[in-house]
């Protein structure tokens, strides 16, 4: 989980906002595409929570906390609430990750506190594991230990285990953690963790 430093929200949003009262449902384009970029953007294209490249088609706005009436209705439209989780759509049999395996949980690492990238340990082979009970217990919300997800982070390990010396992985995972137009590579913390 990629610590994610919050900007400021859209002129368009802030502007909605103050025409009368809204609900995050009142919500639509061209100001909802503009939130949306606006989230992308700060998270340098990868989702919020797993880490993987996400575009406005493949992700959602995701509320941190839990925009339900039982939860916390007063942050739906708190653009420091918002972030961008990946899985629009779900494909038939595929598995629910991240915002939306949270659903309407509270969970209590999230990518908005400074420290949430030495929350998790990462293995060669793709794993997440916890390292205290509140990071077991989010790995267990947000399902970012299912076997979709340690394959997608193996892949992204391979080529820095490949017939290199380790000095040439640690220069490969350098490079790697750049930011590049605007986007970061997918499963930063996993590189940055192993190689750095």
């Amino acid at each position: 989980m990629k610590y994610i430093i919050k900007g400021t929200e859209p002129d368009s949003f802030k502007d909605w906002k103050s025409s009368g009262d809204k609900k995050y449902n009142d919500l639509i384009n061209p100001i909802k595409s503009d939130v949306k970029k606006s989230l992308l953007v700060e998270q340098g294209y990868i989702c919020c929570y797993c880490e993987q490249k996400i575009s406005s088609d493949s992700s959602h706005i995701e509320h941190l906390k839990p925009k339900d009436r039982d939860k916390f209705p007063e942050l739906q439209l708190d653009y420091t609430n918002m972030l961008c989780s990946c899985q629009k759509q779900l494909a038939k049999g595929e598995p629910r990750h991240c915002g939306n395996s949270k659903d309407n949980k509270t969970i209590l690492i999230y990518p908005l506190q400074n420290y949430c990238e030495i929350k998790f340990k990462y293995g060669f082979n793709g794993s997440i594991e916890h390292i205290d009970e509140v990071s077991k217990e989010t790995i267990n919300h947000l399902q970012l230990d299912i076997d979709k997800l340690n394959d997608l982070r193996k892949n992204a390990i391979e080529p820095f285990i490949f017939d290199i010396s380790d000095e040439e992985a640690q220069i490969f995972a350098r490079e790697y953690l750049k930011q590049k137009d605007g986007k970061y590579n997918e499963f930063y913390t996993t590189i940055k963790y192993l190689f750095l």
